[in-house]
């Protein structure tokens, strides 16, 4: 038996290499490989990071992996993404800038690791620093004139930062801005912190805690003045045919003063502008007025206030009954009859303007150009020499136009009504 398993033992594994051949062909053809890249980028996990250090490198969030993997193997991964990972292991590394290869694991098998971009990650940690800064406050502008602002408060007082120390050392401020301009009333606010360099420029990489800080001030108005609304007098009607649409005065409040206080308290909250003329207008106006104020009180800021008034034409409609059909671009040698020979046409537009129309006024054609022999149907068309009136409908809207040669009578059959 050994005798014949030496002579033969060639031919054993002649036949073995052959049978693994066939066995891999037969797999290889069922579940062919093939290289893609993956449809979305790997997200990059970092892990090992020491909690006294903080990365200041912005690196990717996701790198590109492609891989080689039996037609099955992909349709497990296209399944469930998350079986490739991307990590950078940060793990025993101190400060300073160090250049790491990316490792990708793959939780199944088998699988190739064609390419990943990018393949090695160069970064800086830096040790993390923190400090506690008084939160400032940063004022522009003026409360609105006759109120003074009392004593402000910040909540928190103070804020707590934290970052790589490169950039903590950049950071000499926390600053809050409040604009007054035009302030009447209590100034109540959540505003967000600022976080500035000795340049008053931003320093990035920085968090902050809290964010936001609450200011409050009162807003009080001083003795002797007083806020009050302005009341437009209007005389005089409009032009026959127009509307007055809206009135607009600006500003609507103005601010009053006055030595003696009782004489403002006096007032009954509104105070009137000079009369507003309106008689036979017939477009916008725009113009400045005075107030009526009583003696001894005076206004502050501008003497006059800026008054807009809309005036616009009232819009309406009108019939044109019995408007006569043109025939336009009739060919040679052809005649042609219409019915009806007149229409009704409905416009609107301006009152004004309506008033003026006449039938001159307006056409109304039917076109023949390019139409031969027979009955056709036909919708004129209106034409209005003023301007602003629009055609609104024609009654018929449709004209049956029977065209012939000269010279043959052409029989019209009036339908019964």
């Amino acid at each position: 038996m050994l005798h014949w398993i030496n002579r033969n033992y060639r031919t054993f594994l002649w036949a073995f290499a052959l049978a693994m051949a066939v066995w891999v062909s037969a797999v290889t053809s069922a579940d062919p490989d093939e290289t893609r890249v993956l449809t979305n980028p790997v997200p990059l996990q970092i892990v090992g990071q020491d909690p006294g250090l903080i990365l200041n490198d912005e690196i990717p969030t996701a790198v590109e992996v492609t891989l080689r993997a039996p037609r099955s193997v992909w349709s497990l991964i296209e399944a469930d993404p998350q079986i490739v990972q991307a990590i950078l292991d940060l793990s025993g590394l101190s400060s300073g800038v160090h250049e790491l290869d990316l490792q990708i694991q793959v939780d199944v098998r088998p699988v190739k690791i064609e390419s990943v971009t990018p393949r090695t990650i160069t970064c800086t940690l830096e040790q993390l620093a923190t400090q506690t800064l008084p939160v400032e406050l940063s004022m522009s502008g003026e409360a609105a004139i006759g109120y003074q602002v009392g004593e402000i408060t910040i909540d928190p007082l103070k804020i707590a930062m934290a970052g790589a120390q490169s950039q903590v050392q950049k950071v000499q401020r926390a600053r809050v801005s409040v604009n007054l301009s035009g302030l009447r009333e209590n100034f109540d606010q959540i505003i967000p912190v600022e976080i500035l360099d000795q340049n008053g420029l931003p320093v990035d990489g920085i968090t902050i805690s809290p964010e936001l800080v609450r200011v409050s001030m009162p807003v009080s108005q001083q003795g002797g003045y007083r806020d009050v609304a302005v009341k437009v007098i209007v005389t005089g009607r409009v032009a026959s045919g127009y509307r007055l649409t809206d009135i607009s005065v600006f500003p609507p409040i103005v601010t009053v003063f006055a030595g003696n206080t009782q004489l403002v308290n006096a007032l009954p909250g509104v105070v009137e502008t000079q009369p507003l003329d309106l008689q036979n207008a017939q477009e916008d106006i725009n113009t400045r007025l005075a107030l009526n104020l009583p003696e001894g009180i005076s206004i502050v800021g501008d003497q006059t206030v800026l008054i807009q008034a809309g005036i616009s034409p009232i819009e309406s409609s009108v019939t044109l009954a019995g408007e006569r059909v043109e025939i336009i671009g009739l060919g040679s040698g052809l005649t042609a009859q219409v019915s009806p020979t007149t229409v009704d046409v409905i416009v609107s537009g301006p009152l004004p303007l309506l008033d003026t129309l006449t039938r001159q006024d307006v056409r109304v054609t039917v076109d023949l150009s390019g139409l031969g022999v027979g009955t056709h149907q036909i919708t004129p068309r209106v034409e209005v020499l003023i301007s602003n009136v629009v055609v609104e409908s024609i009654l018929p809207n449709t004209i049956e136009v029977v065209i012939s040669p000269i010279g043959i009578p052409t029989i019209t059959v009036t339908p019964t009504p």
